[in-house]
């Protein structure tokens, strides 16, 4: 790693507060930004995880995919830990949480709300950002893709029962838009761009050709992940500057939960004896949330302006910073897990 990958972190933390900066200071330069939306995506943020994608994408094998099935405890962790246990704590942490540690601190009327919101992250695991997290992991990249497309498909047909379930909602109206617009635009485009890619660098350099030109992309994936921290912490800075009392106490049951469940895919992974190119991928989109279908529900259910909308912006908030303190973990414990060549995945 350069001492540009070196220093994430700091990057991190300086896009963060140039982010909240420029939202007090220039906050129509970010209504400009989020006027650019299709089915409520905001498409200059898609732009810039293309970016981040795009590199992951390009070492896709298609003729492997087919082998991926053969393998299939990576695929059952995943989906235990995204259906069986992840909504679950986490409307228990939104409970314990509201309702009795922060009692007397919040509204009643409001902690509801924030007990919603997290629900719905919580109901809502990760459909594009787990590319990045993958690529910052060497995560293999067939495997992934076959992780999160499976994730997709239970999530057309377990979000909105296990969210109702959860919320006490008999009528929870899916924005199906929402859901089909950022499967296409993090999944199918970019994955089809890479796969073109793949073929025609195939064709007349092979896989080190492909590999050359990734190395090359690395940065611009890294520049991508930077430039969408300071949107989506310029679209909440009037946010954290006018609540920032409330978005810590949204912000601690989140943060509990996100390591909470960190820990529990990566010590299930490791007792499976997962190799670690599919061990950390399985545990980040276990941690990381699908928050733009988690954002679009809480509105339409309870409003812009409510306190479920607000934890679901809170949880876009701690995203970043929280999954690259796991992408540094897992790459200092990389040595827990088996060799790809001698484990089953």
């Amino acid at each position: 790693m350069g001492i540009f990958e070196r220093l994430l972190s700091l990057w991190v933390a300086l896009a963060i507060a140039a982010g909240v900066g420029l939202g007090l200071v220039a906050p129509g330069l970010f209504e400009v930004v989020s006027r650019f939306e299709w089915a409520r995506v905001n498409l200059v943020v898609a732009l810039l995880i293309w970016l981040m994608i795009y590199p992951m994408m390009l070492k896709v094998e298609p003729s492997c995919l087919k082998d991926v099935g053969k393998k299939p405890k990576g695929l059952a962790l995943t989906l235990v830990v995204n259906w069986l246990i992840k909504p679950f704590t986490m409307a228990a942490l939104g409970v314990l949480f509201f309702q009795h540690v922060f009692a007397g601190l919040v509204p009643t009327e409001d902690a509801q709300q924030y007990i919603a919101g997290m629900i719905l992250l919580g109901v809502a695991p990760c459909t594009a950002m787990v590319f990045i997290w993958s690529h910052l992991t060497d995560g293999d990249a067939n495997y992934t893709l076959v992780q999160v497309s499976v994730n997709d498909i239970v999530l057309v047909f377990a979000f909105a029962p296990i969210a109702g379930l959860l919320l006490g909602v008999t009528d929870l109206t899916v924005p199906w838009e929402t859901l089909f617009a950022s499967v296409v635009i993090f999944v199918v485009v970019p994955l089809g761009a890479g796969m073109l890619t793949h073929k025609r660098l195939m064709k007349n350099g092979g896989a080190e050709a492909i590999e050359r030109l990734s190395s090359k992309l690395k940065p611009t994936s890294i520049v991508g992940l930077l430039l969408t921290v300071v949107l989506l912490f310029g679209f909440q800075a009037e946010t954290i500057v006018e609540q920032p009392g409330r978005v810590v106490l949204i912000a601690i049951p989140l943060l509990i939960q996100s390591y909470g469940i960190f820990a529990i895919s990566y010590g299930l992974a490791r007792a499976m004896k997962l190799p670690f190119n599919v061990a950390a991928p399985a545990a980040m989109i276990g941690t990381s949330n699908f928050f733009e279908l988690a954002v679009a529900v809480a509105i339409s259910l309870f409003g812009l302006a409510s306190g479920a909308a607000l934890a679901t912006v809170v949880g876009v908030l701690i995203e970043v910073p929280v999954m690259l303190s796991l992408v540094a973990f897992a790459n200092r414990t990389k040595g827990w897990f088996p060799a790809p060549s001698s484990a089953s995945a």
